[in-house]
């Protein structure tokens, strides 16, 4: 039989002693280096197995100063459906995201990333919104959009939170201006929150995040909109719901 990794009997040896309570709800973890010797094995089995904890919601670390246990957060569903979604924003079943901040800048030049999945050509100027969405007064995703500028540009839509048509969805900002959306890609990736990020949704820098890349197309296949998604995933299950075919 395969011997398990060390990093993998280090974190269940860790998590042992978290569920017997030897360190109480925010208090530090030893060093990693004293941790190491207790065990006897490197400091980079500990820390793979600190990261391990970590991305469990056991533990949280804090720059500069150490590794704590974590208090438990709620894990709330959230449920992504077209049938549910009618602004194509994401909702909650409970703890539902009803209110946000939003910051737009035209003409921002489309770096490389976005430019592909936009199929436009690197530098070509586009609309950029920040999105902070709030549930309960809490920030629990963010989102970084991206369309066009030679889409909506010159038209009452070029900012998606102004207008007449502010805060109602790209669905229908895009046909107001003869644009008919017909298809939404999303593809989930698995990633560790930015120092930027983690200061806004209140996590530690380096906790893991569900980042949903998410692009819009028109009945031609066009892409009108596409963006990040940033989801923490200690406080949110997300949850793909489709409608059987019949």
């Amino acid at each position: 039989m395969p011997r398990e990794a060390p990093y993998l009997t280090a974190a269940e040896a860790l998590r042992a002693r978290l569920a017997a309570g030897e360190w109480r709800l925010g208090e530090r973890l030893p060093s990693r280096a004293r941790l190491a010797e207790e065990y006897g094995v490197g400091r980079n089995v500990v820390q793979r197995a600190v990261d391990l904890l970590i991305a469990e919601g056991f533990l949280e670390g804090r720059a500069g100063s150490g590794t704590y246990v974590r208090p438990p957060h709620e894990r709330l569903r959230m449920v992504r459906s077209r049938r549910r979604e009618r602004s194509l924003a994401a909702r909650t079943e409970r703890g539902r995201a009803g209110a946000w901040d939003a910051h737009s800048e035209a003409r921002v030049p489309a770096p490389g990333h976005i430019a592909e999945r936009l199929a436009v050509t690197p530098g070509d100027p586009c609309v950029r919104t920040h999105y902070e969405f709030l549930a309960d007064g809490r920030p629990v995703q963010l989102s970084e959009s991206w369309e066009p500028l030679a889409l909506t540009g010159g038209t009452p839509v070029v900012l998606p939170e102004r207008g007449p048509l502010a805060g109602q969805g790209v669905v229908a900002r895009m046909r107001s201006i003869g644009v008919e959306v017909a298809t939404v890609v999303e593809v989930p990736r698995p990633a560790r929150a930015t120092r930027a990020q983690a200061n806004l949704l209140g996590i530690g820098a380096g906790d893991l995040v569900l980042r949903i890349e998410r692009t819009i197309y028109d009945t031609g296949g066009r892409p009108v909109e596409t963006a990040d998604l940033i989801i923490p995933d200690a406080r949110r299950e997300v949850v793909y719901e489709f409608e059987a075919d019949r």
